[in-house]
């Protein structure tokens, strides 16, 4: 009997400590190759960012992120991109080659918050909020794009401490790696939010990514991303209601009614979402 053939994945990233874990996640993955991962700044600067992944046997090339990124894509028609951080190294590479938006299979962005408040400022997530111009390229760009938005690490999915018990329990190295590195990050979600946990936008992502079954609710729409507004910049703006087209919006909504809908998760799994997880660090 054949192996089924793995699938490619090209993963960009700002590799904060969530996205350590997305990143065990898809390395782990049975029938997934990660062709390239690539570093953006957001979390931290890009050496701090390349410095955070001493993958085993493995060093930090000398190319530029974006010429990577053109590469690989055009190396591997098809693949999957995953996206855990700020975009501008895919608006960088679709300004440079527009034409690798079409070699994409699928596109998976964690980012915005597109049916709530944001957590960077009341109207922005922070991957988009970093370079709203950036995703505003993407959004437009023809890219297959799956909006994963980070209230879908909030809440039921969060890891609370019964959960984080059950994960060091594992007694694995990865396990005991996975809650350490995000205690920090469980203390400012803490504060932020006043709900106790480890919450990972950027697994909840691969997850997805991985398995978009996990997800519950999905919906195609059309995607903008505010830029200019003081109040509201990095805001994303979703076309819920499929009003975009009509006489009073169509005019605003120009650019972004000429590229296909983004598709949209709006809710997932919560039970299969901590399964995969739990699965990748044992």
């Amino acid at each position: 009997m054949l192996s089924p053939v793995a699938r490619t994945f090209l993963i960009d990233t700002d590799v904060a400590s969530d996205d350590a874990v997305a990143l065990i996640m898809a390395l782990r993955a049975p029938d997934v190759r990660v062709a390239a991962i690539t570093i953006v700044a957001g979390n931290v600067e890009v050496q701090q960012a390349t410095h955070n992944y001493p993958a085993a046997g493995t060093t930090a090339q000398e190319m530029h992120a974006v010429d990577a990124i053109i590469e690989t894509i055009e190396a591997n028609p098809g693949l999957v991109l995953v996206t855990l951080g700020p975009l501008t190294n895919i608006a960088l590479a679709l300004s440079r080659k527009p034409g690798i938006a079409t070699k994409v299979g699928r596109c998976v962005v964690m980012g915005g918050a597109p049916c709530c408040e944001g957590n960077v400022t009341p109207a922005a997530e922070y991957n988009i909020w970093v370079d709203p111009e950036a995703a505003r390229i993407v959004m437009r760009s023809g890219l297959p794009v799956e909006l994963i938005g980070w209230q879908l690490c909030r809440g039921d999915a969060v890891l609370h401490e019964p959960e984080i018990k059950q994960v060091e329990a594992f007694g694995t190295r990865l396990a005991h790696f996975a809650i350490e590195c995000n205690s920090h990050a469980r203390a400012a979600y803490k504060i932020q939010t006043n709900e106790d946990g480890i919450s990972l936008p950027d697994p909840v992502a691969m997850c997805l990514a991985l398995d978009p079954t996990v997800g519950t609710a999905w919906s195609a729409h059309y995607v903008d991303v505010e830029t200019q507004s003081e109040l509201t910049r990095g805001m994303t703006v979703v076309d819920r209601l499929n009003v975009a087209a009509d006489e009073r919006n169509r005019a605003i909504w120009a650019s972004a009614l000429r590229t296909p809908k983004a598709k949209v998760c709006w809710s997932i799994d919560n039970s299969r979402w901590k399964a995969a997880l739990y699965a990748a660090l044992r």
